[in-house]
């Protein structure tokens, strides 16, 4: 056969052992690096593979090894710079380590993830990264787990499974943000979250996400360690885009009881959220002061720069790929690895309108949009 020829399909070890004038079994052992083979015949083989443009079977590689030397990362939204960020972390070290990786955007429905693992099982990855995107209904990663699958979690937890997690105390940082604004006199804080759930927002409900849980367990905290009444009304979730985004914005931000500050659950939120309170004709920090989670190059651009909360995101994708390339080398498990996040204050944040004097905007703030 030609090189030509066999270039309109794919080539097979046979189709280079033909061209090497070797024995098929000869030509495997060359490819694979495995068994005896001399000098000359693993000369001619790889000289044959080159010329036949011949790619090695990885799926038939790794039913004979038992690796495919691939990582498949499940996240909620590729769109977010967050888990951008991460994934970046992750694949930097793969490489480093010699690992593929297969990334798998969910849009954070649980379903999604379910089909996503599946699939990544049946093709054979060594290892998964995943950001679950329910913390309560985690049966399929249950499932993973009882099957020995190396498997790390990354940004979430899934319930109480004993799975390795990298991931900030979100209630810790958020008690800290929230006194913060507390201290400049907010009392009426609006947080504002892509979480779905079934119903509005009410104490004491289950949600999905950890690490929104833990949010709003963390201002919960601070409003009570202040002996003041959490505002239950202003935890605003389902703001799935961004019409519905500056929908609840505008919402939170209108009437006589409106929120004095707002807090963002991420990059996204934040960018339609300021777009909001712009068409509103009200000014950050002077009538609504404005915090985000997680710290992009943007937010030092506006005016006023952004108040915002940092994650070390890339740094917890670097250790969620070292902690499965250990898991799946048979290495026991390092030290738990610590992120901290940090609460970044610019000039988002300023005293609440009510402190200084200043009626604010209210009437403004009440205009139909």
């Amino acid at each position: 056969m030609s090189a030509e020829g066999a270039r309109r399909r794919d080539v097979t070890v046979a189709d280079v052992a033909k061209a090497a004038q070797v024995s098929k079994a000869q030509a495997a052992r060359a490819l694979g690096n495995y068994g005896a083979v001399s000098d000359d015949v693993r000369e001619r083989v790889l000289a044959a593979a080159e010329a036949l443009s011949y790619r090695p079977n990885e799926l038939a590689r790794s039913m004979n090894t038992g690796k495919s030397h691939t990582i498949g990362v499940v996240v909620g939204d590729i769109e977010n710079p967050h888990f951008g960020l991460a994934t970046r972390g992750i694949t930097d070290t793969a490489k480093k380590a010699g690992y593929n990786v297969i990334l798998v955007n969910t849009d954070e429905d649980r379903e999604a993830e379910v089909d996503a693992v599946r699939v990544l099982l049946d093709k054979r990855v060594d290892g998964l990264i995943v950001a679950p995107a329910s913390s309560v209904d985690t049966g399929h990663l249950q499932e993973v787990h009882r099957s020995g699958r190396p498997m790390v979690f990354i940004d979430r937890t899934a319930g109480d499974m004993p799975v390795e997690t990298m991931a900030v105390d979100m209630a810790r940082i958020s008690r800290e943000a929230t006194r913060y604004l507390l201290d400049a006199g907010h009392r009426r804080i609006a947080f504002i979250s892509t979480l779905r759930t079934d119903a509005p927002y009410t104490p004491g409900m289950t949600l999905e996400s950890s690490q929104i849980a833990d949010r709003i367990e963390g201002m919960r905290e601070a409003f009570l360690e202040s002996g003041l009444a959490f505002p239950e009304d202003l935890v605003r979730l389902n703001a799935g885009d961004e019409d519905s985004i500056r929908s609840i914005t505008r919402e939170v931000l209108r009437g006589p009881d409106r929120a004095t500050a707002v807090v963002a659950s991420d990059g996204l939120i934040a960018l339609s959220v300021v777009e909001a309170v712009q068409e509103l004709g009200l000014s950050i920090p002077a009538d609504v002061s404005f915090l985000m989670y997680d710290d992009f190059a943007w937010t030092r651009l506006t005016t006023p720069p952004l108040t915002v909360i940092a994650q070390p995101v890339y740094n917890m994708g670097v250790a969620a790929a070292k902690a499965l390339i250990r898991q799946m080398e048979g290495l026991p498990p390092a030290a738990p690895a610590q992120f901290t996040a940090t609460l970044v204050r610019r000039g988002s944040v300023g005293p609440c309108p009510a402190t200084t004097g200043k009626p604010g905007r209210e009437q403004l703030a009440g205009k139909p949009a």
